[in-house]
């Protein structure tokens, strides 16, 4: 019997994900554990392979559609099975699905239809129909180009981006649903000014402010500020890489620093639960990593018990793979604090907002030469400032400084936690 291939769920939270390529073709036999496509959502890149054997009968999606998690597609089929199976397995020739009312629907595979001004049943995803509803769009003016013609993301993004520059044309098209009060839920966006351009959000832009605005409005931080003098850090670098084959980068020694700082205080190690205080056994620190569009932040894990060179050669090779969109799920998922530099642009200093489920976010400046005391004599020095965001839910005033306390000797004293 055909069997209906799914879109997993391949990162916990994603509620959607893109075809990045088939691995497989209309035709050929596939065996379990075979992979069949390669899934790209906001965040990671990954290999899907079959849970069942059978024949490549149809694929539903194209290379760089985008669909909910859940929805079909591919089909497998038996041999000798025909497109009659496909369709039967899809549920499109149902009899009970042409002889429906005309009254909103709801598919078997979940996906919502309502019926147009023309009588015309319209099929879109619940999604789809939310952003909709919130723009003010009619989805009967929209063609859809998903699975036997349901109005997918991508179609919707496309008439949004389009719509400004139709003027009057477009805004006649903007009918939505209207309340019972007779009002529109959200009026037309007016035309652009010229030069200006609206380029429809990716998932990743989404996935980022959706985030960030959830910790944001979830997580109260508060922020602490340390003075690093990293000169005998930068004499340590410059010695290791005149002979080390893994080239050592500052970074490198910021995140060696949070590691041992975490075994110096062991108890700042823990995340937020609502069923209580999650205490880690492992120190797993994420690291940023700017991309086009975006960034992701894939986990270090043990960073404590490594020695620098295994940070410098795991966090180039997270780094590469996070360019080329080539993360798996679990390099995503967890960690208890976040590293951001931006320091190789000149940023002196800066605060950040913690990733949700973590506890904190270092936020590392540039280091710069500056006039500094020490025993009453004014020297000159180079000075690294990092600003540490913290849940104060995990995290009080006082084992949050005790920590970059600690962080601070560390980096300014690295020989030390090298040994």
């Amino acid at each position: 019997m055909a069997s209906v291939v799914r879109m997993p769920s391949v990162l916990a939270g994603a509620s959607e994900a893109a075809i990045a390529s088939w691995l497989v073709a209309p035709g050929d036999e596939v065996a379990i554990g075979q992979p069949l496509a390669e899934i790209e959502t906001e965040k990671a890149l990954v290999e899907y392979a079959a849970e069942e054997a059978g024949v490549v009968g149809r694929l539903l999606l194209a290379v760089g559609d985008t669909g909910e998690i859940g929805d079909p597609i591919a089909v497998l089929v038996a041999v000798g099975e025909t497109d009659a199976d496909i369709d039967a397995a899809l549920g499109t020739k149902a009899p009970a699905q042409a002889q429906a009312p005309a009254a909103p629907a709801t598919q078997p595979n979940g996906h919502q239809t309502s019926v147009g001004a023309t009588g015309a049943r319209i099929f879109a995803s619940p999604l789809v129909r939310k952003i909709a509803g919130e723009r003010g769009v009619n989805l009967a003016v929209i063609a859809g180009t998903g699975p036997n013609g349901r109005i997918v993301r991508r179609d919707l993004e496309q008439f949004l981006a389009a719509r400004p520059e139709r003027g009057a044309e477009a805004a006649g098209e903007i009918a939505g649903d209207v309340p019972k009060d007779g009002r529109q839920e959200s009026a037309p966006r007016p035309p652009l000014p010229n030069g200006d351009r609206l380029v429809p959000h990716t998932q990743m832009r989404r996935a980022i402010a959706r985030r960030l605005t959830e910790s944001k409005a979830t997580t109260p931080h508060f922020y602490m500020t340390t003075e690093c003098i990293v000169d005998e850090l930068l004499e340590l670098r410059k010695r290791i890489n005149e002979s080390s084959p893994v080239k050592i980068s500052v970074n490198d020694f910021v995140v060696m620093a949070a590691g041992v700082a975490f075994r110096d205080v062991p108890e700042a190690n823990v995340t937020w639960t609502d069923e209580g205080m999650l205490e880690h056994g492992s120190v797993d620190i994420s690291i940023a990593v700017a991309v086009e569009g975006g960034l992701f932040t894939p986990v270090l894990r043990g960073v404590d018990g490594k020695r620098l060179s295994d940070i410098a050669r795991e966090s180039q090779d997270l780094a590469r793979r996070a360019r080329d969109r080539q993360l798996r799920q679990e390099e995503l998922e967890g960690g208890t604090i976040s590293i951001s530099n931006l320091g190789m642009y000149g940023t002196l200093e800066f605060s950040g907002i913690i990733n949700p489920s973590q506890s904190g976010l270092l936020a590392v400046g540039a280091a710069t030469q500056q006039p500094v005391v020490t025993d009453g004599a004014v020297t000159v020095a180079t000075v690294m400032r990092c600003t540490l965001s913290i849940d104060h839910r995990a995290l009080d005033g006082a084992l949050a400084a005790r920590w970059l306390a600690a962080f601070t000797s560390r980096l300014e004293h690295p020989l030390a936690a090298i040994v």
